[in-house]
């Protein structure tokens, strides 16, 4: 399977919202309000970035600077199409985000996600791409639903 990385365009838009239905990550119709300062502001820190396969997106990936700290990016999203999932190309998407952070000079990216047992993969998979679990925020996002913090130094 030959997949590409690349930051993300205009014209993906389309099919990152099927990628975002398909993955259940976040309802599909914020995606458009999300994105726009990537887009609209030339001065934008935040990476949104996808892989396609043959020419069409199949994962969405984004990320922006902590505020008030130097050099600490924090993942907000990752996701790949249900299809494609279990293929690495998550992996590969998380090895794409470290590579560029630490070649622009970023230090950390940190990842945040749920504690609810729907997400032990999620949380098995920052495990396998060797982030350290951090910490853990009693009802966070809601009654009886956690956020787990993970840490990777990437220089």
């Amino acid at each position: 399977m030959h997949t590409e990385i690349r930051t993300i365009k205009k014209e993906d838009l389309h099919d990152l919202k099927v990628v975002l239905d398909s993955s259940e990550l976040f309802p599909s119709e914020l995606l458009e309000d999300m994105i726009y300062d990537y887009f609209n502001n030339p001065s934008s820190t935040d990476i949104w970035f996808t892989t396609l396969y043959n020419d069409t997106p199949i994962a969405i990936g984004y990320c922006a600077p902590e505020r008030l700290t130097e050099g600490t990016y924090n993942l907000y999203a990752i996701a790949v199409h249900k299809e494609h999932q279990g293929k690495g190309i998550g992996k590969k998407m998380m090895r794409y985000i470290e590579n560029l952070l630490q070649n622009q000079g970023h230090r950390i990216l940190i990842v945040e996600t749920s504690g609810k047992p729907d997400f032990k993969l999620t949380r098995s998979f920052y495990d396998q791409c060797n982030y350290i679990q951090q910490a853990i925020i009693p009802e966070f996002y809601d009654k009886d639903d956690d956020k787990v913090i993970f840490w990777k130094k990437l220089k």
